[in-house]
């Protein structure tokens, strides 16, 4: 398996619903955020992506709500690309606390070229990066 990558996040009065646990929203935020991170850290920000002339578009989010999480429980969210395809990868989320998983994800990312609006392959370089 592919290294994980990982963030802190913690729920804010904003992230709690009218059953005071966690939006089911702000779970698919947690999921894009820590991605968007794990993209940084590997040295591909938006102006990179930009340059390439392409960048990572959602195509397909799959979440399971394993436990509920209330206002200002600390979470860690971890995230890894799992599986590659040429123009699209499958990116893999964990919401966690103490140790426990109380959300995953599947999201597939699919890498559109910016003048085109269509899929491209995605480039060497970018795979190396997170491989």
């Amino acid at each position: 398996m592919a290294e994980r990558f990982a963030i802190s996040v913690v729920p804010t009065v904003a992230d709690i619903d009218a059953l005071d646990h966690v939006s089911n929203l702000i779970y698919l935020r947690w999921v894009a955020e820590v991605a968007m991170a794990h993209s940084r850290a590997q040295g591909w920000d938006m102006e990179r992506y930009r340059a390439l002339g392409a960048v990572f578009m959602v195509r397909r989010h799959e979440i399971d709500y394993v436990g509920q999480v209330t206002l200002g429980q600390e979470l860690r969210a971890e995230t890894w690309v799992d599986s590659w395809k040429l123009a699209s990868c499958i990116r893999k989320t964990e919401i966690l606390r103490d140790g426990k998983v109380v959300a995953r994800a599947a999201t597939t990312w699919a890498l559109i070229g910016l003048a085109s609006g269509r899929p491209q392959r995605i480039p060497d370089e970018l795979l190396a990066a997170f491989t």
